[in-house]
């Protein structure tokens, strides 16, 4: 993003700030147009926080409170009817849990179902959609050949209008309230439906979708067996739209979030598996935050400081490689006594903010790889959560 369009940003920044949204708006729309000539346009993804800070456009529905974590049977959720899922279709229904409603698709694969399948729930970035994430990530094929389910929840413009998942506002970072609560209820009911195996629930995304899926994995441990989070950030990085345009650009939290971030990985249970993906040339999310999702998840494995992670049995295995199409990339494994990868983190070299190895059908995607899907379910498959 070059320095005029910055001014573009904080301009409007300020305006809303004072309350003048006419204005406001007006210059968020001549930044995402490129403004003046020789300015870049904005990215979506980059705009998205800005846009949606502003009070005029469609409101997101309230969160539930705290209380309503564990709901009873008269606060049941409610879902498209099982039969409607036909094996080899992607099919789209809609879910309501606590006064929230999300569309959803769910791809069911074809054959016989022999035992409990798994399932692997997909997390889109802002400006896309199920259809989009899905051709873009190949999941779906991967899914048909090896016999899981594929959960896609879909943000809605009124929650947020560029469809991004709320990851930066505190009542959607923790458990049991909000769109991690919705997401969590739905995945339940997708389980209990279509007969999966609780110990091979899975979640991955991209961007806010990415952080989302950190979120969950902190959120419901015993929901999730392993997370995949792809050029995301970590849990508790910001506390609004200015917070979260800071951290996306720098990939540094600010000193008070940092303390918060530190209490809460304390206070929580051994983390769930993660593998991480980020491109080193990611200029809508600085590639720090996939770092610092790394660096917080052995904290919390360790129980201790960064500098007692070695003790703790967590010592790094670096590998450089290559892939089929010529992009370098550095794979780091974090490894528990019996050699499975409890934190894996590749970094992408030359790679910007896209899904390594996707389809160009799909957007935000890089064809040069690694293959982000395949390497993921490798990982997922790899644990069981034995607490589900």
């Amino acid at each position: 993003m070059n320095d005029c369009l910055q001014d573009l940003m904080q301009e409007a920044t300020r305006l809303t700030r004072a309350g003048r949204l006419n204005e406001a708006t007006a210059v968020l729309q001549r930044a995402m147009r490129g403004g003046d000539a020789g300015i870049e346009a904005a990215p979506a993804a980059a705009m998205a926080p800005v846009i949606q800070a502003l009070p005029r456009l469609p409101a997101p529905q309230a969160a539930p409170s705290p209380a309503q974590a564990a709901p009873s049977p008269a606060q049941a959720a409610r879902s498209t009817a099982p039969a409607a899922f036909e094996p080899g279709r992607f099919t789209r229904a809609t879910h309501t849990h606590a006064g929230l409603t999300l569309d959803y698709k769910l791809y069911v694969p074809p054959g016989p179902q022999a035992h409990p399948r798994a399932l692997v729930v997909m997390l889109h970035g802002c400006k896309q959609d199920p259809d989009d994430f899905a051709a873009g990530t190949g999941m779906n094929l991967r899914a048909a050949e090896q016999g899981f389910i594929v959960l896609y929840p879909a943000q809605a413009q009124g929650a947020n209008p560029a469809a991004c998942w709320n990851w930066f506002k505190p009542n959607h970072q923790q458990r049991g309230r909000g769109e991690p609560a919705l997401i969590a209820n739905l995945t339940q009911a997708v389980i209990k439906a279509h007969g999966v195996d609780p110990r091979r629930v899975y979640v991955a995304g991209l961007s806010a979708g990415g952080a989302m899926a950190a979120v969950l994995g902190q959120a419901y441990p015993e929901l999730f067996a392993a997370v995949g989070v792809h050029s995301g950030l970590p849990v508790g990085t910001a506390h609004d739209v200015m917070s979260a345009l800071a951290v996306m650009k720098s990939g540094t939290a600010t000193a008070p979030l940092r303390r918060e971030m530190g209490m809460r990985q304390a206070a929580a249970p051994r983390p769930v598996p993660t593998i991480v993906f980020h491109g080193d040339q990611d200029t809508t999310v600085h590639p720090h935050n996939g770092e610092q999702i790394v660096a917080g998840l052995l904290r919390a494995e360790a129980g201790m400081t960064e500098g007692g992670i070695k003790e703790a049995g967590m010592a790094p295995v670096v590998e450089q490689g290559l892939s089929d199409q010529g992009r370098r990339f550095t794979r780091t494994l974090h490894q528990d006594a019996q050699g499975r990868a409890r934190v894996e983190h590749w970094q992408l070299h030359g790679a910007g903010h896209a899904w390594s190895g996707g389809d160009r059908s799909g957007s935000y995607t890089d064809p040069k790889g690694p293959d982000a899907t395949r390497e993921m379910l490798r990982f997922f498959f790899q644990h069981l959560n034995l607490g589900g």
